[in-house]
C-alpha cells in the first residue's frame, strides 16, 4: 500500500480521545495506538480543549498509581520510602534536610 504524497491522515476529537485511555499520558502510546509519528500526535493531543484535559487526566492517573504503591511500602515500614516521602511532601512539616557549611577560613 503506497501513500499518496501530500495526503495526511486527519483525526477526528473521538479518535484522540479513544486513543489517549488508558496511555497515561504517554504520548508515544497515542501515537502507535493512532498509527502516526509522536509530533503529529502531540499535535491532535493540544488542538482541542477536551483532547487537553484528558491527556492531563490521563498523565494524573499515572501519578495516584505511583503514590498508591509509595503509600503501601511506607505502611509496610520501608525505611527508604519513609524517608523520600518526609523529604518530598514532609518539607511543608519541617522535615528538610539541610546541609551545614563551615565558612570558617583556618
Amino acid at each position: 500500500m503506497s501513500k499518496i504524497p501530500g495526503k495526511r491522515k486527519t483525526y477526528t476529537k473521538d479518535d484522540i480521545l479513544k486513543a489517549l485511555k488508558g496511555s497515561y499520558g504517554v504520548v508515544n502510546t497515542v501515537a502507535k495506538r493512532l498509527k502516526c509519528d509522536w509530533n503529529t500526535a502531540r499535535k491532535y493531543i493540544d488542538k482541542y480543549e477536551c483532547t487537553k484535559k484528558a491527556f492531563d487526566d490521563e498523565s494524573e492517573i499515572i501519578l495516584d498509581i505511583a503514590e498508591n504503591q509509595l503509600a503501601n511500602k511506607i505502611k509496610e515500614g520501608d525505611t527508604q520510602m519513609i524517608k523520600y516521602m518526609l523529604a518530598t511532601k514532609g518539607k511543608v512539616r519541617g522535615f528538610v534536610e539541610k546541609q551545614e557549611i563551615d565558612t570558617k577560613v583556618s
